[in-house]
């Protein structure tokens, strides 16, 4: 069966940065299309995955041979074989003039990176692949129920759009992917524990990472838990919220928010049967929440717009999910599974924005329009975060 290719928003900055640079990379979780995507934009470059042993081999017993190719090449899984990097990065030297000759994926990001900076500085473009957004995938903003039933499945491009059932598909690639890249990266001698940890990371999702909670609770060290993060965030699966602490009192909360870098598989985790046991149980509201931000992340990733995230919460508890800083400005976030806004959901924004300078509050809801709660305060629909906050980056500065 042929399967469908469906556009990715990403696709005008990565043929633009393969006209500009000799080297592209695009980085990201297992199976989140990017193979797929270079192989579209670039139908006619020579193709090879560094999944497959003997071409492995082969590049590994002769390198300068192995990348001699008359036009494009696609390496798949670079991270397999970190060390052709140097030799990428010599035939790009004999010919700096030779744009987007080498097409790079790779699935582990920190160690890919590491050796990008190292041997590609200035030669390559870089780029994040994330699963597919709701945007990407032409769908309405619709009910509640429905966005619960996107949520539920999550993005994967094999379950989201090729129709692949969701419990086979999730528990292949817990067991598969994750698992070989696990061994990889790093020696876990019992990988049912290290499911455990993950088991357990999935039911605290959109919640303050406690690690020493985590530790005791699975029966092993902090400095093991902190490893094993390191190789979830690595691979793509999981991504930490860092704490906005900016001229503001110390005594605010330093440990990062933890989310999963697609709502199908902390679903599977956490065995949810339907969506709509999800949506009315007591994580619904996280849920939520990771999507919103998830969606917000996936923009910013595709359109290479410069935004930093972080959140808010003080040893009082007033907390904020989201605080977007661009350029001068900063936007406080909170997300509501709700398409009601209240007043009460502005109670914290409206006690930080003295605070922070040049700032504006907003609750992310599932509303159909913008209500203005009073000055620098609205309420708006989740799916148009990311363009609320480029019209917002637009604006002229406040005096």
């Amino acid at each position: 069966m042929q399967k469908k290719y469906v556009t990715r928003e990403i696709e005008p900055a990565v043929t633009k940065a393969a006209g500009q640079f000799s080297v592209v990379v695009v980085t990201g979780a297992r199976q989140t299309g990017k193979s797929t995507l270079l192989r579209h934009l670039f139908p006619d470059a020579d193709y090879v995955t560094l999944d497959d042993p003997f071409t492995r081999q082969a590049a590994e017993d002769d390198p300068r041979t192995f990348l001699q190719r008359d036009g494009k090449l696609i390496i798949d899984e670079i991270q397999y074989l970190p060390q052709l990097l140097s030799y990428v990065k010599l035939a790009v030297d004999e010919n700096r003039r030779s744009a987007g000759r080498y097409l790079l994926t790779g699935s582990q990001m920190f160690p890919l990176m590491e050796g990008v900076t190292e041997s590609l500085a200035g030669r390559a473009g870089v780029f994040q692949l994330l699963p597919f957004s709701y945007r990407e995938l032409a769908y309405q903003p619709g009910s509640i129920e429905e966005i619960f039933d996107k949520i539920l499945q999550g993005f994967y491009p094999d379950v989201i759009v090729h129709g692949l059932d969701r419990n086979l598909y999730y528990s292949s690639y817990v067991q598969t992917y994750l698992e070989r890249d696990v061994r990889r990266i790093s020696t876990v001698a019992d990988l049912s524990l290290f499911q455990r940890v993950l088991e357990l990371l999935a039911s605290r999702v959109g919640n303050i990472l406690n690690i020493n909670e985590v530790s005791k609770e699975a029966g092993v060290s902090t400095t093991t838990i902190r490893r094993w993060l390191s190789i979830l965030e690595s691979c793509g699966i999981i991504f930490l919220l860092r704490p906005y602490f900016k001229n503001l009192t110390s005594r605010i909360i330093k440990s990062p928010k933890l989310y999963f870098a697609d709502t199908g598989i902390v679903s599977w985790l956490l065995r949810y049967p339907t969506s709509q046991t999800l949506m009315r149980g007591p994580q619904g509201g996280v849920f939520f929440e990771n999507f919103v931000i998830l969606e917000l992340l996936k923009a910013m990733h595709n359109k290479m717009a410069n935004f930093n995230l972080y959140y808010f919460r003080d040893s009082n508890g007033n907390e904020v999910d989201l605080l977007v800083e661009s350029g001068d400005k900063t936007t406080l976030v909170e997300i509501k599974q709700t398409a009601t806004p209240r007043a009460d959901h502005f109670k914290t924004i409206k006690q930080l924005l003295p605070k922070i300078h040049n700032s504006h509050g907003v609750v992310a809801c599932c509303n159909n329009y913008r209500e203005t709660y009073q000055a620098n305060m609205n309420a708006i629909p989740w799916h148009e975060l990311f363009n609320y906050m480029l019209s917002e980056q637009q604006q002229i500065p406040n005096e």
